[in-house]
């Protein structure tokens, strides 16, 4: 069964590739022109409108609606693509970012141990003697 839905699958790909063309639109067009003689001999206004309707609209419009529909479908991807793009480029950035802070911060931390080790050196006495100073 899953042989014969691929089967299907493929076959039902391929028509839509097809009748989704200009050329297929062209073809359609072809066709239908060839019952316009019969429908305009009847010069029955409903015939008529009836042979645009039915015969004519149906068979071109789908093609062109279909190589519309894929026109839009290929412009969106194209959008998702660079949007795709754009978000990994920032993602790249930010992480560059995150790798710069956590250096930085690290080398903070290196300072204010210094800074601890120097200040744990000073004699009290000395800083005593500056805060009775002022």
């Amino acid at each position: 069964m899953k042989r014969i839905n691929a089967a299907l699958e493929a076959a039902g790909g391929k028509i839509t590739g097809f009748v989704g063309t200009m050329w297929c639109a062209i073809a359609f067009a072809i066709l239908a022109l060839v019952s316009l003689p019969g429908a305009l001999a009847t010069g029955n206004l409903v015939t008529i409108i009836s042979w645009i309707a039915q015969t004519f609209l149906q068979l071109v419009l789908l093609s062109v609606i279909m190589v519309g529909q894929d026109l839009q479908a290929r412009g969106t991807a194209q959008i998702i693509t660079e949007t795709h793009e754009a978000t990994l480029a920032e993602l790249k950035l930010a992480q560059l970012d995150r790798r710069r802070n956590t250096e930085e911060l690290a080398d903070l931390k290196k300072i204010a141990q210094a800074l601890h080790v120097e200040l744990r050196r000073v004699p009290k006495a000395a800083a005593s003697d500056d805060t009775s100073a002022t």
